[in-house]
């Protein structure tokens, strides 16, 4: 077993503490040709004339292993930390320090990784995107919702939803 840091904004935070949230979709990176399933393994089949079949290695472990979660955190100056996610008050007397910038000793979530697989991001289901943590709002389609979530975190990236791009799926289970 392998432990790993992954980052999560505040109201991602808020899903996974509420239970609402078990699954995460992440950019694979550099973006594969195509993928398939083999032996195990996720291969990148290659397109060239002497196909050279890669395996392709998700960054974020493999099921049973730890992810402890990365997210915007504050020391205080008499001791104690405070997350942004469940702060009611922005404003507790200090600056905030991005996610990014967490060590292991100040997060308070672990997950274990409990299945991985990769696929295009617009393959997503209603329930799968349920599992992301999106609210069933009674008027908008949940994958419409996801849509504008991920354009939200991806789209300046290169990513949009519209490109479709490859992502690991990565479903977990709070420790």
């Amino acid at each position: 077993m392998k432990e790993r840091p992954i980052l999560f904004s505040a109201p991602m935070v808020r899903a996974i503490l509420d239970g609402r949230k078990s699954q995460t979709r992440r950019v694979i990176k550099p973006q594969p040709l195509n993928v398939l399933f083999h032996q195990g393994q996720w291969i990148q089949a290659s397109c060239e004339r002497e196909p050279k079949d890669i395996a392709l290695v998700c960054p974020y472990g493999q099921p049973g292993d730890q992810l402890w979660v990365r997210e915007t955190w504050l020391s205080l100056p008499l001791g104690g930390l405070r997350y942004l996610a469940t702060e009611t008050c922005a404003n507790v007397g200090g600056q905030w320090r991005p996610s990014i910038f967490m060590p292991r000793s100040a997060s308070r979530i672990t997950l274990e990784v409990t299945a991985i697989r990769a696929e295009r991001v617009q393959h997503i289901t209603e329930a799968d995107a349920l599992a992301e943590g999106i609210h069933c709002d009674g008027v908008t389609p949940l994958i419409m919702q996801y849509a504008a979530l991920w354009d939200h975190f991806h789209a300046q990236r290169g990513y949009s939803w519209f490109d479709n791009p490859w992502v690991w799926v990565v479903s977990f289970r709070r420790v």
